[in-house]
């Protein structure tokens, strides 16, 4: 998730809480500060963002980016189904360049797929959210039946230590793991994130210490980090680990 060049597109903004993760959620935060109803579902300005075109031709996403998708909302939102067909051909034509987004929905991916999907489309990474153990027991057993052809998981907000029910081998390509950020954080502690480093390292997966949350418990000491720190502070830690093809 760290390597390349990248854009953002969102094509619909707003969400529905669904589990402890969200509890903090960053969208709701910033959009609260602006008076805005993060629970309100809306197609967005840059719904055909992919499709642009620029005045001499090219495309305004230009081959071989990475595409952050709908990070301001879950791809699987109830409220989206009547937009996301439309959302599935964008990425069909646009082969030449790869989407990633992030769900909490999972359990909703059998009938959000398009007719072609097969077991996926080569250039759509699909992301699951497990902040912990309860959403690891009920999300990673649907996630790894999934007809999905690249997989991360994301322990983000990291909210307790988690256990894998079964092996990751083979069909995760990474690990990612964050604490929370903002005034109301909860505490992330060091130890969950190393125990699930161990996991992704046993199981020869990519791991990404993503960012410390505003309270770290590292060595028995809680440790108040600032927003602007909470992402060099992680790399600092050195634990991050990216193995080569055929390790």
């Amino acid at each position: 998730m760290e390597k390349g060049k990248s854009s953002i597109w969102n094509p619909w903004h707003g969400c529905h809480k669904l589990s402890a993760g969200c509890q903090h959620c960053y969208v709701y935060r910033i959009d609260g500060k602006h008076g805005k109803d993060s629970s309100v579902v809306t197609k967005t300005e840059n719904f055909d963002l992919p499709l642009r075109r620029k005045r001499n031709g090219e495309y305004k996403i230009p081959p071989g980016n990475l595409v952050y998708t709908c990070f301001s909302s879950d791809f699987f939102v109830e409220d989206a189904d009547e937009w996301r067909a439309e959302v599935w051909d964008m990425m069909r034509i646009r082969k030449d360049i790869d989407f990633l987004f992030i769900t909490k929905r999972i359990d909703r991916l059998q009938t959000c797929l398009p007719d072609d999907w097969g077991d996926g489309y080569d250039n759509v990474t699909i992301c699951c959210t497990m902040e912990n153990q309860d959403r690891v027991d009920y999300r990673f057993p649907i996630y790894k039946a999934a007809p999905i052809k690249h997989k991360i998981i994301i322990c983000e907000p990291l909210l307790s230590d988690i256990a894998f029910p079964f092996s990751i081998k083979e069909w995760v390509e990474q690990v990612v793991v964050g604490g929370e950020s903002g005034r109301e954080a909860r505490v992330c502690d060091y130890n969950w994130v190393l125990n699930i480093r161990e996991q992704a390292i046993k199981a020869n997966v990519d791991f990404w210490f993503k960012q410390t949350g505003s309270r770290l418990l590292k060595d028995g000491k809680l440790f108040h980090i600032a927003r602007q720190f909470q992402h060099s502070q992680a790399r600092k830690a050195g634990i991050n680990v990216t193995l080569e093809k055929g390790e």
